[in-house]
């Protein structure tokens, strides 16, 4: 497979997002003869350090004006081949989502084309949401040749794909890409708007030290169903390789680490990971509409009054109390309570050549180490010394 040039220069935004991190971290684990620089962006300082010289950072506010927005990157960004965008603005309300998260990729678009005129190729990471999984039952597995669907208007990831092609029709000197993940698993520095296995442990854990059973929230139905995720490392890795292949120019590929899990199985899993056991649980409300989401237990509400439990878990196992406003209430509502599945196909990616496959029950666990490694979660060892 042909490669274009060496000797690359990458332009990354949201760093300190799941996503955004993950293509750095994948970055700087290649040579320098294929990547001399790391260019890498956030709103906000840098919770991470990164050690290796190739990565600069500069400050960016995308909803910024365009002009300002130049102003801070047309020199640092002058060698900049390859740029990926994977900033956003989370709202649990579906309709402001494009508030935001629309400009902020217009003015990224309008001014990287201006400031980067080696540029080659744009990465633009949307997800499951261009399919319309969160308003009710689709077709899957997802494709990526599916129609859109009427969106009335407030799905911010047309708007954004079709900005894309529209910038890179002024000059048709680059090209692009376009990933869709599904909900991803991994690292991330900085609180994150959906981040599933933070919540998930902040929850069980909480279970744990009150001595209650580690229910799971959603409904029969999805905890009898089978799904899917994106481990963080996964999504990185495919990322740059259709960034960087010649055969994927202008192509959108779905990501998935290629498995699926049952919930009940993949929860009691990583139920008993934790020093935990999840009795056989009789659902209490029935599953009723299939076309809408039904919770066994309302996270946002059981939140509300968990914050002292979970800083007696820090005290005692380690982590930080201030994880627990990582936790994504509203969110993990969503995943769990759906009644439909949400099952991505990565069968397009694997006819253009990229092999990569992750067990994801081992990306929880993965995913958890990451964070006890970062001093975030609790030490896992120690919680599970003091059960036995």
């Amino acid at each position: 497979m042909t490669r274009q040039s060496a000797e690359k220069t990458a332009f990354v935004t949201g760093a300190n997002g799941i996503s955004g991190f993950a293509i750095i971290e994948h970055l700087i684990r290649q040579p320098k003869s294929e990547w001399k620089k790391i260019i890498v962006t956030s709103r906000r300082p840098l919770f991470n350090a990164w050690l290796d010289p190739r990565v600069q950072c500069v400050a960016v506010d995308f909803l910024d004006p365009v002009e300002t927005i130049v102003g801070k990157i047309e020199d640092i960004c002058a060698d900049v081949t390859h740029a990926f965008f994977t900033s956003y603005v989370h709202s649990d309300d579906f309709k402001l989502l494009r508030d935001k998260n629309v400009p902020m990729f217009e003015h990224f678009m309008d001014a990287i084309d201006q400031s980067c005129p080696n540029l080659e190729r744009v990465s633009l990471q949307t997800g499951g949401k261009y399919y319309g999984v969160h308003l009710g039952p689709v077709k899957v597995p997802l494709e990526e040749h599916f129609p859109r669907y009427d969106d009335k208007g407030y799905n911010f990831y047309f708007k954004q794909e079709d900005y894309l092609r529209e910038v890179q029709s002024r000059r048709n000197t680059w090209s692009h890409n376009i990933i869709r993940p599904n909900a991803i698993i991994g690292y991330a520095p900085s609180a994150n708007g959906m981040s599933e296995v933070v919540t998930i442990v902040i929850y069980m854990l909480i279970c744990r030290e009150l001595g209650l059973p580690a229910v799971f929230p959603g409904n029969e139905n999805f905890w009898n169903s089978v799904d899917d995720n994106s481990y963080a490392p996964s999504l990185a890795d495919l990322t740059v390789w259709a960034a960087t292949a010649e055969n994927t120019k202008d192509e959108a590929f779905n990501h998935t680490n290629g498995d699926v899990f049952v919930w009940k199985y993949i929860w009691n899993d990583f139920a008993h990971f934790l020093g935990l056991e999840v009795p056989e649980h009789q659902f209490e409300k029935p599953n009723g509409d299939t076309k809408k989401l039904a919770n066994e237990i309302d996270m946002i509400e059981w939140a509300k009054d968990k914050r002292e439990v979970w800083e007696r878990v820090v005290k005692r196992f380690g982590g930080k109390a201030e994880a627990f406003d990582w936790g994504t209430w509203g969110f993990f509502n969503w995943a769990t309570g759906k009644n439909w599945p949400t099952i991505s196909s990565v069968n397009k990616a694997r006819s253009f050549g990229w092999q990569r496959s992750d067990t994801t029950l081992n990306t929880w666990y993965e995913t958890y180490q990451t964070f006890e490694n970062a001093g975030i979660l609790p030490a896992r060892a120690s919680m599970l010394a003091a059960s036995s």
